[in-house]
């Protein structure tokens, strides 16, 4: 019990820095954007300490099938935590902010290449919009997908190479997938494959759909501004990890459903075999 509230107490502790960091680490920001800032972390913290806290997920999905939210978690860290960095250091630069602007600057152009994700972002700003916004923005876009893209990769080795979910035993399937009710209808192995092939499609359009979207109808609907440091770093890092993140759990579902497979041949083939042996 003890260990259990720590880990919570340790995850929520995690959550809430997260969220509190761009506004710690940006030199000038308004007094009513901490507060709100401070809320939204302090709710982000209460929300991640009570899902740990509980015996059994209610939200996270695959709490029990590490480290598939530790490498989400991770990546959203250091896309948030790099991008912030490079704006302080456009008020007070630094050896660590120099290097990251530099890394941030070829990322960005190297994925900034005609109808990639980069380009659309890029494309998707004001006609008004400067060169020095222009910039930013550009290396906002490549470090989160450059980052979104090492994040599937590492996610990729661990079902491939380290056979994730099993590596460290035995795979509760619905302790683990909270939120899917087996008894919808349908077999759950079809369900399991469809709902994978649903995340992986979108998780790999929705970096192009969502510039092209937003460009598409700031003549209708006025669009975030992303010339505020802290609205481009949320708004290009969800931008990339929330299309990657559903990837990673289209791929992870569908391995679900290949373990399920597996089981059920193993199940069938043994219940053959005895029927055989019986007939004999």
């Amino acid at each position: 019990m003890v260990s259990q509230i720590v880990s919570a107490l340790f995850r929520a502790y995690c959550v809430a820095v997260l969220v509190a960091l761009p506004a710690l680490l940006l030199p000038t920001v308004a007094s009513d954007t901490a507060q709100i800032v401070v809320v939204i972390a302090l709710l982000a913290s209460l929300l991640t300490f009570m899902e740990y806290y509980g015996k059994y997920p209610s939200i996270v999905e695959f709490r029990f099938a590490p480290p598939f939210n530790r490498i989400k978690f991770i990546a959203l860290a250091v896309s948030v935590v790099t991008i912030s960095l490079i704006m302080r250091g456009k008020t007070d630069p630094n050896g660590v902010t120099v290097m990251l602007s530099q890394l941030g600057d070829v990322l960005g152009r190297v994925i900034d290449f005609p109808y990639s994700p980069v380009r659309l972002v890029v494309l998707m700003l004001p006609p008004d919009a400067g060169p020095d916004l222009t910039h930013d923005v550009r290396t906002a876009a490549g470090i989160s997908y450059a980052v979104s893209l090492v994040m599937m990769l590492i996610f990729v080795t661990y079902v491939r190479m380290l056979n994730w979910p099993m590596r460290k035993g035995s795979f509760n399937v619905w302790v683990n997938l909270p939120l899917f009710d087996p008894t919808r209808g349908g077999d759950v192995v079809d369900r399991l494959k469809r709902d994978a092939g649903v995340n992986i499609v979108l998780g790999a359009l929705l970096p192009f759909i969502i510039p092209t979207a937003i460009k598409a109808t700031s003549d209708i609907i006025d669009p975030v501004s992303v010339a505020n440091p802290q609205t481009l770093i949320w708004t290009i890092t969800a931008w990339a990890f929330l299309p990657a993140s559903m990837l990673i759990r289209g791929i992870a579902l569908s391995r679900v459903a290949e373990l399920i497979e597996a089981k059920r041949r193993r199940v069938y083939g043994k219940d053959d075999a005895e029927d055989t042996l019986q007939e004999a």
